[in-house]
């Protein structure tokens, strides 16, 4: 069994889980599982298939099977593709967790509604809302109960919840930097994560120097991820780490991690750093998250 290795995506994006192969073999049996068996390749009966009609037909049209390296792509993933993915290869199991995010820029005071993904609640749905795992707001429909709960976490989301009881989608209003952070939905066995981050935009000359502040003063936990499927470039945990050679190398030689803040500084910039960075911040449990929006003229 390998570990986890956690795709983030954005929503409407496609997302490739990667086999590990170069090419299937002869003797080769390739299953992807999410809940349920999505996909199956068996060479020696020539056997190539997607079940995209299973899980209520949430993979219609959306899945590509790599005849050549057993690899799966997941095209215009919605929240509702996020979740736990099994390869099992011959007598192998290697898992993926998909994040499905969805970029929100916004200021200080609008609203945004983090949506369940839903049309409609079913009869015996049930949905929680938790911000870094206190709850926020519940709904049962079988028991026509609904509730929020705004005056939590220092009363920081009173008089700004509202709970739409056909979706379950879930609107904050008035919103601060102090509501940016981890939320999580729950429907009945099935569990969505979503990042909210109060996007700060940036502007900088190509071949300037640009320092993104972690607003830390002191250690915690520190990842910096990029793009459109926010690959890994740095980290701060038990120790200090550069992936500059990701994404074909754009990085390379370009990124300086602050030690004592986890703040990153790109050197010599140019228009293919511009874009989405997006800060993970953890204590001694997930505490927060950035994002900045680069721009480079």
């Amino acid at each position: 069994v390998f570990g986890n290795e956690r795709k983030f995506v954005k929503m409407g994006a496609s997302v490739t889980l990667n086999s590990g192969l170069t090419e299937v073999m002869d003797d080769d049996q390739i299953q992807w599982i999410e809940e349920t068996l999505i996909a199956e390749i068996n060479k020696r009966a020539y056997r190539f298939t997607v079940y995209d009609d299973v899980l209520d037909g949430r993979f219609r049209d959306r899945l590509k099977l790599d005849k050549q390296t057993g690899s799966l792509t997941i095209t215009n993933t919605r929240m509702k593709h996020a979740g736990i993915y099994k390869l099992q290869l011959n007598s192998v199991i290697k898992t993926f967790i998909i994040l499905i995010y969805d970029e929100i820029s916004m200021m200080e005071g609008d609203s945004v509604t983090l949506n369940s993904d839903l049309t409609e609640i079913m009869y015996k749905g049930q949905i929680q809302w938790t911000f870094f795992g206190t709850a926020i707001a519940h709904f049962n429909k079988q028991a026509n109960s609904m509730a929020v709960y705004d005056d939590v976490l220092d009363g920081r989301f009173r008089d700004r919840l509202k709970l739409d009881n056909q979706t379950g989608s879930l609107t904050i209003t008035d919103i601060t930097t102090e509501h940016a952070g981890y939320y999580k939905i729950k429907i009945n066995h099935m569990r969505k994560d979503v990042f909210l981050a109060v996007c700060e935009e940036i502007s900088v000359m190509e071949g300037d120097s640009l320092t993104l502040n972690s607003g830390l003063t002191k250690k915690d936990e520190v990842y910096w991820r990029f793009g459109s499927e926010i690959d890994l470039i740095a980290e701060v945990t038990n120790r200090f780490t550069v992936y500059d050679d990701v994404l074909e190398g754009r990085f390379r030689n370009r990124l300086k991690l602050d030690k004592q803040t986890g703040s990153l500084t790109i050197t010599n910039i140019t228009t293919e750093h511009a874009g989405c960075y997006l800060l993970l911040i953890f204590g001694s449990k997930f505490k927060s998250v950035k994002m900045f929006r680069v721009f480079v003229y």
